[in-house]
């Protein structure tokens, strides 16, 4: 008897359509209780109607779509380093990768919303925070595709993949980035530098009796624009002496 329950319940999960997710981004904030900068994204998730959803280890992939928002003059020449000169951006304003996280989705029926945490970074090696820090104001158009694994069914559970093809768009307003990173790093930027460039910098401080990095590198640069200041021979007495 038990065998032949176990066969009629095998046979109904094999006549039993895929469960259909759509996702849906609701907002983002920055968090502010975090050690480092990090973003919370809202997401809405909905299953077909009735579907029970015990779980959903949920992966999330955030793409900044740039060709998707218009830029000012100041933004502009601030993506050059990215994009190039505008008139070339028919070509080069391609997507840039954000991140990349994960997050278990707790069980629910129909409808649920849960947050994604992103962690983020000020290293401005990044591409993505090299396109941010560029922007003065509007909104960051983001694109978020998932995938991952749900566990669901009414009696029991069945294993469904979450398609690839799923999305949701996210138009983050500038001023959440910038307020993040003001709360992290008020006032300041931050630079990722090899040790060997940091130990001559130190170097250098220490020669100075500089009071801080901040001097030591202002030293640095006040040098740079006196050498670049410097007027270059004229070689004219080496033109003479050809002649």
């Amino acid at each position: 008897m038990t065998a032949e329950t176990t066969t009629v319940t095998a046979r109904q999960d094999a006549t039993t359509p895929p469960t259909r997710f759509t996702f849906g981004c609701v907002g983002v904030r920055a968090d502010a209780y975090a050690a480092g900068p990090t973003l919370v994204f809202r997401l809405r998730i909905t299953a077909s109607p009735g579907t029970r959803v015990h779980a959903m280890a949920l992966r999330c992939q955030l793409r900044i779509e740039p060709a998707r928002r218009g830029y000012g003059d100041d933004e502009a020449r601030g993506l050059t380093d990215l994009f190039g000169e505008r008139t070339r951006w028919g070509t080069t304003l391609h997507p840039v990768q954000f991140a990349h996280v994960s997050v278990m989705v707790p069980g629910f029926t129909g409808e649920t919303e849960t947050d994604l945490v992103v962690p983020c970074t000020y290293d401005m090696d990044i591409a993505a925070t090299r396109y941010l820090g560029a922007l003065n104001e509007g909104e960051v158009p983001l694109l978020l595709l998932f995938s991952g694994t749900a566990f669901t069914g009414a009696g029991g559970f069945h294993v469904e993949p979450v398609p690839w093809d799923l999305e949701a768009v996210c138009r983050m307003p500038v001023r959440t980035w910038r307020e993040m990173i003001e709360q992290h790093f008020p006032g300041c930027g931050w630079l990722k530098l090899p040790r060997d460039t940091m130990d001559a910098l130190l170097a250098y401080r220490s020669r100075r009796a500089l009071p801080s990095w901040e001097a030591a590198v202002e030293a640095l640069l006040h040098d740079a624009a006196d050498t670049a200041d410097e007027p270059r021979p004229s070689g004219g007495s080496g033109e003479r002496a050809a002649t």
